[in-house]
């Protein structure tokens, strides 16, 4: 399958039959990698990632990825460049056409990613926007698929805000054929646009998408609990408020009684004490450095997919 010169800005500009090319490409990199036979098949390519909000994995996982296959990632933090300073968007994504393979955007507003891609003749690739986070979404399904040796009809059980994590896993699952049921307090749902594109999905697929406030209703039957921050980057001001509107949603051993007894716990890290109590986290349930070595595989897919390398 030929992606290259793709952006991958959401996985709603992706088929099924895409994102399970990327998943297996992941996979086989991830084998040849643990062999010490990592091809070499991005030398001479080069990224260039903009970084608006600071990161562990993303950072990580993309700089070592492009190194791994023998290309070069340039850090542009928010000190680092004109963006948004002296510069636009248009310009900088021009600029840089010119002298790197891809963008890499790790920023605040969806729109930024989609102007880079408007004003880029490379591929734009999103790390993480307000509105949607497809690499995560990649390292995700991969890891599911590791635990149980397939993705259909299983059931997804998500506990917390209608982030853009979820809003990645909302368009995702229907076309993977999972279930998801997702619980957030009343205000902190997903965005209605995005619940309904799932819907309209899971129709088409013969899957569930259900949207609810009880947590221990989303879990029951759950093959895989996931949570994430109730405060993300730029919500800070928000913090007491959603503290104590998610005080009920902390994912604990109690809730996790609900699930299937062969359930996983996700969580995309960093992780706070209000989301997952230690017992859970720390227990032969979770699998999230799993999930967070992941990352780097599927970053290392969609580079290779989209800068036109071979496997």
């Amino acid at each position: 399958m030929n992606l290259a010169g793709r952006d991958f800005l959401s996985l709603t500009e992706y088929s099924a039959e895409e994102i399970r090319f990327l998943l297996d490409e992941s996979k086989k990199l991830k084998s040849l990698h643990k062999m010490s036979k990592t091809p070499q098949t991005l030398q001479g390519k080069s990224l260039g990632m903009i970084f608006q909000k600071r990161s562990t994995r993303t950072r990580v996982s993309s700089e070592v990825g492009m190194f791994l296959m023998g290309g070069h990632a340039l850090f542009l933090g928010k000190d680092d460049i004109q963006l948004g300073v002296n510069e636009s968007i248009r310009d900088t994504g021009i600029v840089l056409s010119r002298m790197v393979s891809g963008i890499l955007a790790r920023v605040f507003e969806h729109k930024t990613v989609e102007d880079l891609a408007e004003h880029s003749n490379i591929p734009v690739i999103n790390a993480l926007s307000d509105t949607y986070h497809p690499l995560q979404i990649l390292a995700d399904l991969l890891t599911i698929e590791e635990r149980f040796n397939t993705l259909r009809d299983l059931k997804i059980a998500w506990i917390g805000d209608g982030n853009n994590v979820l809003q990645t896993l909302l368009v995702a699952c229907p076309k993977m054929k999972i279930d998801i049921s997702v619980a957030s307090p009343r205000g902190y749902a997903p965005k209605t646009e995005i619940v309904n594109y799932a819907k309209t999905e899971a129709e088409k697929n013969s899957t569930k998408v259900e949207i609810i406030t009880d947590p221990y209703l989303a879990v029951n039957n759950a093959d895989v609990v996931v949570t994430d921050t109730f405060v993300s980057m730029g919500q800070e001001s928000e913090t007491a408020a959603r503290i104590k509107a998610f005080q009920s949603y902390q994912v604990t051993k109690r809730l996790l009684g609900s699930a299937k007894k062969h359930c996983i716990f996700m969580h995309c890290l960093p992780r706070h004490h209000e989301e997952v109590t230690d017992e859970v986290f720390y227990s032969p349930a979770s699998v999230v450095f799993d999930e967070a070595e992941n990352r780097l595989y599927t970053s290392m897919a969609v580079f290779n997919a989209l800068f036109g390398g071979r496997t």
